[in-house]
């Protein structure tokens, strides 16, 4: 899939294909890629090939990893180009920002909730585009005028005369046609795909074990490989005592690196007890007195800065004197823990390097692994895979440049895995975050209110292009933007590194930190002015006429005000967030030992034009999930710069007997389509600790959950 000199037809059909996605951040360098097989007789641009045969292709240019895009933009194209969903096959598209950068973020990059909000109006107009070249190869074919043909199903029709015609019949002479400037997209009371529910493409492949994830890469004479990373950020390999392990079946190599080691044998289970049967000693470095409470002492001595202003409409002289009500609240260190381990599989030759993985960033990866071999970006060719979890650890490379540093001493492809102990222990985290509020109130509104935010700028690091330097727009994003109308409002933000540690984007990333802050002080407010909090939020919303509709919605779903059993309360949640309205209320229980059951969480959401309605509510369902998984158990902590926590019995996440009633509903509208993969983990800690304050009436300000503040004894 190289890229080509283009012909002047070609650039005058770039221009007229790619120029409406060009302006919304789509480079198509190229006008078109051909099949690697040649059988592609209609490739207008980088997203569509269609064969004689009428097998048509769509280049994937953003990765599946459970969040349902592959259906998603596949449906935007079939409909637009009349297709039936299931007449489309996928590919994985190669790394190249120029052709698939996300349209959003300028790189090849899935996340951030953003591949149908980015690809809604590129991939239609694409498809159109090509629809309307498809017409017009037909209607010179017949001599006909082409706004008298449609098309329905993969072919061109002609009422008047009887005439029909498939697209593959007509892919070679499409391409001799010159694309229309600006294609008009179908009415939405035309569709036929999009606001309806389909099943995924990927499920029949999931249920009989076809698909394959990265994990399942398995080229010719591969080995495997486990590592172990020093425990301490930063520490080094200080001796290696191997006898034992090289004198175990199947272990074939040992390899010591500056601050790791990895064991290849001829099965992984050979590398596992291998690495296993090794003495390690190592040099903490730097930060081998790191601990939880290192850390949280840093971040709160951080927040003593007044920090950097985002937003400043007056509040900061309103909050003086009587009526303010002040509170701090604070998220801990989480890690990602997707269910497919991380794992990459390498094959060094001269002057080549190929990869095997599941990432969420192509183009990184391709340029991690090039650094690592020491070859330039276009020596690299990497083959993207499925992936089994993501929630931005995936986002990151740190995997890709060790899986290469390990292959440069492997005679042959190396499939390199890491443990879950491994993974756990010493993963880039979602960092620790603080937010520190106030509002003051006058007959019973609030007229000014502040939320200081602390915490890292991942944006600085992980695409430097898109930090100014003084504000990360992910650190503040549902501070900067709530769902209430403040008379006077002051956001700032303190850029917090914590010592000891490595950070990470995690699904929610900046809102769930502010969305938690914002939602939980919003019912402290409301209960000191002694509002109902639904009557409260209500009369916070001006113009955002959508987030009133949600919280309603939900309220009357839930039944807001209904009777509860002793013990039990119901909590809200409301925000704007990924471009998307979403209400959660849950409903809890709290027995005198302080243990918590979330007994029923009820979900409304306006993500604009549902494009897949199913495919949103089962994004809700697992985000609400993942997100009381977090609330309920989840946190990272640190003592002698070791991460204390390394599997799933110390690292919890929600079982089956703990997993409440979940109810979504969607909202559809003909708005454009915000962000669903994860605003559900954003409103679940807030809608649960407002709940447990109904019930018991303590107010909780730090995840996760901590039964002993709830216990009957310890109520205040």
């Amino acid at each position: 899939m190289a890229e080509r000199g283009l012909s002047r037809r070609q650039a005058l059909r770039l221009g007229a294909v790619g120029g409406a996605a060009f302006l919304l951040g789509i480079n198509l360098r190229t006008a078109s890629i051909a099949a690697p097989d040649g059988t592609a007789a209609f490739a207008p641009d980088a997203f569509i090939r269609i064969a004689t045969d009428g097998r048509t292709t769509l280049i994937m240019p953003q990765t599946e990893m459970g969040q349902g895009i592959y259906t998603a933009l596949s449906m935007l194209i079939a409909e637009e180009l009349d297709l039936p969903l299931a007449g489309v096959t996928l590919e994985a598209a190669p790394p190249s920002d120029a052709l698939y950068g996300n349209p959003i973020f300028q790189v090849q990059a899935t996340g951030g909730s953003t591949s149908v909000r980015a690809y809604w109006l590129p991939l239609r107009k694409v498809g159109a585009s090509a629809r309307a070249m498809l017409v017009a190869a037909a209607a010179r074919r017949w001599q006909v005028a082409a706004d008298s043909c449609r098309t329905e199903a993969g072919e061109v029709i002609h009422d008047a005369s009887a005439r029909r015609a498939a697209y593959g019949t007509l892919a070679a002479a499409a391409m001799r046609e010159t694309p229309p400037a600006d294609p008009p997209l179908k009415d939405p009371a035309a569709f036929r795909l999009i606001g309806r529910s389909h099943r995924r493409l990927d499920t029949l492949h999931k249920t009989d074990g076809s698909l394959k994830y990265g994990i399942d890469a398995m080229p010719e004479g591969v080995r495997f490989a486990s590592l172990a990373c020093s425990p301490v950020l930063g520490g080094k390999v200080a001796r290696v005592d191997d006898a034992q392990a090289k004198a175990l079946p199947g272990v074939q190599q040992i390899i010591v690196l500056e601050d790791m080691v990895a064991v290849v044998g001829d099965t992984s289970w050979a590398a596992l007890r291998g690495l296993a049967a090794l003495d390690i000693a190592w040099t903490d470095g730097p930060f081998a007195a790191a601990s939880t409470e290192t850390i949280r002492a840093g971040l709160i001595e951080a927040g003593r800065a007044d920090g950097n202003v985002a937003v400043d409409t007056g509040a900061k002289a309103k909050l003086t004197g009587d009526g303010v009500i002040s509170g701090f609240y604070e998220l801990p260190l989480l890690a990602h823990a997707p269910m497919e381990p991380m794992n990459c599989t390498v094959h060094l030759t001269p002057g080549r390097c190929e990869i095997w993985v599941g990432t969420q960033v192509m183009t990184m990866t391709q340029r991690a692994a090039a650094e690592e071999a020491g070859l330039t970006p276009d020596r690299v060719i990497v083959h993207n895979h499925l992936i089994g979890g993501g929630f931005g650890r995936r986002l990151e490379v740190d995997g890709t440049r060790k899986a290469v540093r390990i292959a440069r001493h492997v005679d042959g492809p190396v499939k390199v895995v890491w443990s879950r102990e491994e993974d756990i222990g010493k993963t880039p985290y979602r960092s620790v975050y603080g937010s520190w509020l106030s509002a003051r109130l006058e007959d019973g509104k609030p007229v000014a209110w502040s939320h200081k935010v602390a915490g890292p700028s991942v944006i600085g690091r992980w695409l430097p292009p898109g930090f100014d330097g003084k504000i990360d727009g992910d650190a503040v994003d549902g501070a900067v933007e709530t769902p209430y109308d403040f008379p006077a409002t002051l956001v700032t933000w303190v850029r917090h590194e914590p010592k000891g540690v490595d950070t990470a984007f995690w699904r929610g990333v900046g809102p769930n930190m502010n969305v938690f802050a914002t939602e939980s002080f919003v019912d402290r407010v409301a209960r000191e002015a002694g509002r109902d909090p639904l009557d409260f939020r209500r009369g916070l919303i001006g113009k955002q006429a959508r987030a009133r509709a949600v919280l309603d919605l939900a309220a009357a779903k839930a039944g807001w005000g209904g009777p509860l059993p002793p013990g039990s309360g119901r909590g809200i949640s409301l925000q704007y967030v990924f471009g998307t309205y979403l209400c959660t209320i849950a409903e809890v229980g709290v027995d005198d030992e302080g243990a918590v059951t979330v007994v029923r969480m009820t979900s409304a959401v306006d993500c604009g034009t549902p494009v897949n309605p199913d495919g949103i509510v089962s994004q809700i369902q697992g985000g609400l999930i993942f997100g009381l998984s977090a609330a309920l158990h989840g946190r990272i902590t640190l003592s002698g710069g070791r991460v204390e926590q390394s599997n799933f019995h110390d690292y919890r996440v929600v079982r089956m007997d703990e997993t409440p009633r979940i109810e979504v509903h969607v909202v559809k509208n003909a708005e454009a389509p915000g962000g669903i993969g994860e605003p559900g983990t954003v409103s679940v800690q807030a809608a649960v600790c407002n709940a447990i304050y109904a019930a018991t009436g303590v107010h909780l300000k730090r995840m996760p959950i901590d039964p002993a503040l709830l216990a009957k004894g310890a109520r205040a």
